[in-house]
């Protein structure tokens, strides 16, 4: 879905001008509406914190105001009490019924979701915060969380234990396994978030984070930790791949990384025989890589 341009426009000059304002914004009762125009539009998958263009050099455009937005939302809210009331009768033997407690700023609650939506939470203790997109087909095995201003498309899974950060875009039929880690991004407003392409398998305990971009059908093996100032070795095409002051880190399409390790030449690292973890493309997708991922399609 996409708002049209004139709206659009109006929402994000509404949203840097009560931005700007700083504190002189809280309490105003059109700052907050702006706001919670914002979080529909973000819900909704509207509008997002970063969309693909190919007319940019990175192929996404990052749409800075959104995130601002946000910010805005955090200084709007007030603190409230957000908690769960258990399940137990109301004869508890500690005289009432047991509640998870939580404290967060209004502007900010847990997304509920209804069976139309297409989004299966399963039961054990997930969370999708207000402002998070989630599209139909995208299942979220417990426990999961989901930041605001998240993007997750269509057929995605988020298993156990992972977390998808604040801004991040997650494609369609991407797997985020077991504790895969996706960073966030609010501060700086102006950095990139992580962006994880179409058909991505993201193994567990792996960590995505500073804005990285992984392209479509990369698999990132258990393990494997991408920050800005990670190079990845290719070993395939025999070149690092490195962030620049202009770009972020980038995975190209297909790559299959492992984590790997390089050794410390000079100095006491060289001495004591140490090395420094380091991701390694080791080869691309093929049809045995293919074959290994068939199982996906079985858990949707």
């Amino acid at each position: 879905m996409e708002m049209d341009s004139s709206t659009f426009e109006a929402l994000s000059t509404s949203i840097d001008n009560f931005f700007a304002q700083g504190a002189a914004a809280i309490g105003d009762k059109h700052a907050l509406a702006a706001f919670h125009q914002l979080r529909d539009a973000l819900e909704a998958g509207e509008v997002r914190a970063a969309e693909p263009d190919p007319d940019t050099p990175l192929g996404w455009r990052v749409n800075a105001w959104v995130k601002r937005g946000i910010l805005l939302g955090f200084r709007l809210g007030s603190m409230q009490d957000q908690s769960i009331i258990g399940f137990h009768p109301a004869s508890h033997p500690f005289g009432k019924q047991p509640r998870l407690s939580f404290i967060d700023k209004d502007t900010y609650p847990a997304r509920t979701f209804k069976p139309e939506d297409g989004v299966r939470i399963v039961p054990g203790g997930s969370s999708v915060r207000s402002g998070a997109y989630l599209a139909k087909g995208v299942v979220c095995m417990p426990p999961m969380y989901v930041n605001v201003g998240a993007y997750i498309d269509e057929g995605t899974m988020v298993d156990s234990h992972a977390l998808v950060g604040s801004c991040a875009q997650i494609g369609k039929r991407v797997h985020l396994s077991a504790a895969a880690q996706i960073g966030g991004v609010l501060e700086p407003v102006n950095a990139s978030p992580v962006i994880i392409e179409d058909d991505c398998l993201i193994g567990g305990n792996t960590g995505v984070y500073e804005g990285t971009v992984v392209r479509s059908k990369a698999v990132l093996a258990a393990g494997t930790v991408l920050t800005r100032g990670t190079p990845v070795y290719d070993v395939v095409n025999g070149v690092i791949l490195k962030a620049t002051a202009d770009m972020p880190l980038i995975i190209p399409s297909g790559a299959v990384v492992v984590p790997g390790s390089r050794a410390i030449t000079h100095g006491k690292g060289q001495q004591w025989g140490l090395s420094l973890a380091t991701p390694v493309i080791v080869k691309y997708r093929d049809e045995k890589t293919e074959l290994s991922l068939a199982l996906e399609d079985l858990l949707r």
